[in-house]
């Protein structure tokens, strides 16, 4: 009988780079949405018989996948910001569904964005550096999360995020 583990070692030879298929306007730039990951994802999730779950409980987001066989299964649960209004948690309940999703997984997303890193001297933020960021803010390092901030281009929902972050502690 086959291991998760080895479920997810299959899965990972089997899925491709992830098509951005979202636009973001105001930072002239693409990325994937959870719609797109997840059409990309589940198919092959389900013929290796895992099964792939989004469950809300409180302010915890959480992805987990199980393989329906052994009942084994691994998972990566993030916390909402307390004291947002219901866009901001709309907004974050969609961006933590696909921050944990593609960090679970160790998603690829394509690279259709090579001609706009070439001309722009900002690093793109990615999921972990936002996580490690939001960690930072609560542990009261605005300022060296400020600082940091300069050297990368944010998407609108990750701006959004970080604004509220600040706000909150």
């Amino acid at each position: 009988m086959k291991t998760i583990n080895s479920k997810l070692l299959a899965f990972q030879t089997k899925v491709n780079a992830i098509k951005k298929d979202g636009k973001n306007p105001h930072f002239k730039s693409s990325y994937a949405t959870l719609n797109q990951i997840l059409s990309d994802v589940k198919p092959l999730l389900s013929e290796l018989g895992l099964v792939i779950i989004q469950p809300i409980d409180g302010l915890n987001i959480s992805t987990v996948i199980t393989d329906s066989e052994t009942g084994e299964s691994v998972s990566s649960t993030l916390r909402i910001q307390d004291g947002l209004n219901a866009q901001q948690v709309g907004a974050c309940i969609t961006y933590y569904r696909r921050f944990t999703l593609s960090s679970l997984l160790s998603l690829e997303m394509e690279d259709d964005d090579a001609n706009s890193v070439v001309s722009s001297k900002k690093i793109k933020l990615s999921d972990i550096t936002m996580s490690k960021m939001l960690d930072a803010i609560e542990k009261g390092q605005k300022k060296q999360v400020e600082q940091a901030l300069d050297k990368y281009e944010l998407s609108d929902t990750q701006w959004k995020v970080i604004q509220t972050a600040f706000k909150n502690n």
